[in-house]
């Protein structure tokens, strides 16, 4: 696993590139800055309180999706032109948002996210490369609720959706990657990861007296189709299946 600061505020350097496309996880120090991390970070835990959890009495996290339409300080991160251009430069295609989210673990919430992939929950097709930024709005050691990630299970892409509450799952549908190497990844506070929309990771529970705050950025191939099935950022929409994403919610960057 690569770690890397931005050698400016929009570009890579090309070992970071491929160390993301080997393994399917980067880590990138600094995305933002600290005071910018403690603004955001104040925004979402206002922002928490207000918007609509998806995620309602889930031991595993508070999940608060579309929140850049919904608080003008979060939509400047979901925005952020540097990380639209950092997720261009390792997906290698042109992009658009998905969705964001901000997912909050209380502080010892008591249950881990479990091994998953997040690109079968997505009703896509055609896509090229998909990835998320992770941006830690807090610190976020392993006792906090960091992530794990196993690198280059990317290249399992024909897999169901996993459940992401029970901890054999990932395996029952990829045996093979019980016995894989793990990576974790502690984060500082405007730190991040990039990964792979079909890389498997977990994170461990919150055991903290503090809350995790993180704000996560999805991005897709803008030429991504959808295919009709139900999700929550585009039920209601009127989309039509086999068309491509081509609307204000889903803005190409």
């Amino acid at each position: 696993m690569t770690t890397t600061e931005p050698t400016t505020a929009f570009t890579l350097d090309d070992e970071t590139i491929s160390a993301y496309r080997r393994d399917g996880v980067v880590r990138i120090r600094n995305i933002i800055s600290a005071e910018e991390a403690a603004r955001f970070r104040d925004a979402a835990a206002a922002a928490s309180g207000i918007a609509e959890d998806y995620a309602t009495n889930s031991p595993i996290f508070n999940q608060y999706v579309n929140i850049w339409q919904q608080n003008d300080v979060l939509r400047e991160l979901t925005l952020d032109p540097r990380l639209a251009a950092a997720a261009t430069a390792l997906a290698g295609v042109p992009l658009r948002i998905w969705h964001d989210q901000v997912l909050i673990k209380p502080p010892h919430n008591g249950a881990a996210t479990e091994f998953h992939q997040d690109a079968p929950y997505w009703p896509h097709a055609g896509s090229r490369h998909s990835l998320s930024v992770w941006v830690a709005l807090v610190d976020v050691p392993v006792e906090r609720g960091c992530m794990t990630f196993i690198p280059g299970s990317q290249d399992h892409q024909d897999l169901r959706s996993q459940d992401l509450s029970d901890r054999d799952d990932m395996f029952r549908a990829a045996p093979d990657l019980r016995w894989e190497t793990r990576t974790t990844i502690p984060l500082r506070a405007g730190d991040c990861t990039f990964h792979n929309a079909y890389l498997a990771h977990s994170a461990t529970p919150n055991l903290t007296d503090d809350p995790r705050i993180a704000h996560v950025v999805i991005y897709i191939d803008a030429e991504t189709s959808f295919t009709g099935g139900g999700h929550v950022v585009t039920d209601g929409l009127g989309l039509t299946a086999g068309s491509p994403l081509e609307h204000e919610r889903f803005p190409r960057v």
